[in-house]
């Protein structure tokens, strides 16, 4: 790139009036008001249509067992765009029709449907605003940590608040929520995503070109292994996702408590991302993931077992090592091993495989768990965060230490 380039681009972020670390912040914050109430309480909503177990979790699994390959599609549509921010305002405002279409019926596969397409659509925009995260992170010099933290931020402010209001509304206030959620993440980000080119350098690729530079990322055995033992690690998260509040509920822990434990657990992830940043950047991507993997066997295994109110609460802080570790690893990880070109569907890959695949295998089993072994299914997630560890182990070996 040109010297002076990175300003005269950064300028042209900084025309709107706002700096570009704020406007960020501004978006990540607003796609997370759907996700800190649909993540943690969508079981609960399911569970009053009528679902079992079972098919809470056949719902649940649906959109993330097919994510590699509605993930790389979409992304590769998104690349077609002049534009970054054009796909994310569309996908934004599909997501709210299939969220919203939850309250419709409650017929399995009406719902199964509808959380397909509003899960699918949303979990692309996540990858896609990273892409412009990382690179104006690094150009501009500012934590990513920041605008990702803001967004975990809104994550706990929407699960508190739904936890409290539940205490008297009916559940049916959850799927409302998350759609109209979706509505104004689309508004804010037509307002305040950087007008940043999907292709500052040269002609767009065509639809071909761009399928080939997937297809060369698959073929490259420590990209492939990168994302597998990032996405063991982060599938790990599934029964906790899935049925943790009514595990918890069954303890005789209370809705808002419910929403306290979360919150902790977000707290601790916002609080890694914000504050520890210099340390992140002289640990190398390889020994988070060592790391995450050792605090998730252990999270988990101590879950199975059902463990006083008391002890959640440090168990709860294991998620700042568990999932938010483990996550800005794998990102640095697929950045450091991508060209530029191929950013954006290396990421979706990433998310595809670490927040759809294994996560998608294990929400599928994690029904059939809950209803055969209640809080002892944490044990089978538990062994795939042990998976995770041999593959975060096997990453850090000089052999395959290609990033700095």
């Amino acid at each position: 790139m040109p010297a002076g380039a990175d300003k005269a681009d950064g300028a042209a972020v900084h025309s709107g009036g706002l700096p570009t670390v704020v406007r960020l912040c501004l978006f990540y914050g607003a796609i997370y008001l759907s996700s800190g109430v649909s993540l943690p309480y969508i079981g609960t909503y399911l569970r009053s249509r009528g679902m079992s177990g079972g098919e809470i979790g056949l719902i649940l699994a649906l959109p993330l067992l097919l994510r590699p390959f509605t993930g790389a599609s979409l992304a590769v549509w998104a690349d077609g765009f002049t534009l970054r921010r054009t796909p994310m305002i569309l996908l934004l405002i599909g997501a709210g029709l299939g969220y919203a279409g939850l309250l419709v019926t409650a017929n399995l596969w009406w719902l199964a449907l509808a959380w397909f397409v509003g899960q699918t659509l949303l979990s692309t925009v996540s990858p896609l605003i990273d892409v412009i995260s990382l690179r104006r992170a690094r150009v501009e010099g500012f934590n990513y940590g920041v605008p990702r933290g803001t967004g975990s931020s809104t994550f706990i402010f929407a699960n508190l608040a739904m936890g409290a209001i539940l205490t008297f509304a009916a559940p049916t206030v959850i799927a409302v929520w998350i759609a109209a959620a979706c509505f104004i993440g689309a508004l804010v980000g037509a307002l305040v995503i950087p007008s940043e080119r999907v292709h500052a350098e040269g002609a767009k690729p065509d639809r071909s070109e761009r399928w080939k530079g997937l297809g060369d990322l698959l073929r490259d055995r420590t990209f492939v292994l990168a994302v597998v033992t990032a996405g063991l690690i982060q599938g790990a998260h599934a029964f906790y996702y899935g049925f943790s509040a009514i595990l918890w509920r069954k303890q005789g822990i209370s809705e808002p408590m419910i929403g306290v434990l979360w919150g902790v657990g977000v707290t601790a992830e916002v609080g890694f991302m914000w504050f520890l940043e210099p340390l992140r950047r002289r640990w190398t991507p390889e020994r988070f993931l060592v790391l995450g993997a050792l605090a998730a066997v252990v999270r988990w295994t101590a879950y199975a077992f059902q463990p006083p109110l008391w002890a959640l609460f440090p168990l709860q802080l294991l998620h700042a090592l568990t999932f938010a570790a483990s996550f800005l690893a794998s990102l640095r990880l697929i950045e450091k091993l991508t060209p530029p070109a191929y950013a954006s569907p290396a990421q979706a890959i990433n998310s595809a495989l670490s927040s759809g695949l294994t996560l998608g295998v294990a929400t599928l089993a994690s029904g059939p768990l809950f209803d055969a072994f209640g809080a002892r299914g944490y044990l089978v997630t538990a062994a795939m965060a042990l998976l995770g560890l041999g593959g975060a182990i096997l990453l850090s070996r000089p052999a395959n230490r290609q990033i700095a």
